[in-house]
């Protein structure tokens, strides 16, 4: 199977949020859980053409198999908003595939670091890749949960080696 990369199309959005949800509920969460962060994990048209914000896909010719979205919060910093692979195709290398397109995406554009608040179910994902833990931060969805903070310095792969 031949998966490439590449930015999300007009008339995606309905697609990606499905995806975002059902990859969240892979992890177990409760029905109530899903329904409060419905909004957060839902994308827009208009969200995947902003400016300052990229949405790329992982897809066979014909099936969306995971994709992400970053933003830039100023000229060296951006922030991967989400990364999410269809539950039947995880642990098979695509998730990290896309955390390394994010990391190389950012370093064309001139970054120096990619922020990524992270479920904490994906928590050693980041880990293992090379992120560092720099704090937490309170969830868009749920009042009072704190999610774990990383940051990959740019110039650094996604597997915390230096690139060749």
């Amino acid at each position: 199977m031949t998966i490439t990369i590449r930015r999300a199309s007009a008339g995606e959005a309905e697609a990606l949020s499905a995806l975002a949800l059902r990859s969240k509920a892979h992890w177990g969460y409760s029905a109530e859980f899903m329904a409060a962060c419905r909004h957060e994990l839902s994308y827009s048209e208009e969200q995947l053409a902003e400016e300052d914000s990229s949405f790329f896909v992982a897809a066979t010719e014909s099936t969306i198999l995971g994709f992400y979205a970053i933003s830039r919060i100023d000229p060296e910093q951006y922030e991967l908003h989400a990364l999410f692979v269809e539950p039947d195709h995880m642990a098979c290398g695509i998730g990290r595939r896309l955390l390394q397109h994010a990391v190389d995406q950012v370093a064309r554009l001139g970054g120096k670091s990619l922020l990524v608040q992270s479920d904490p179910q994906a928590a050693e994902f980041y880990a293992k890749a090379g992120g560092e833990c720099v704090g937490s931060r309170e969830s868009g969805s749920i009042p009072g949960r704190l999610l774990p903070l990383f940051r990959f310095e740019i110039g650094m792969r996604a597997n915390g080696q230096a690139p060749a």
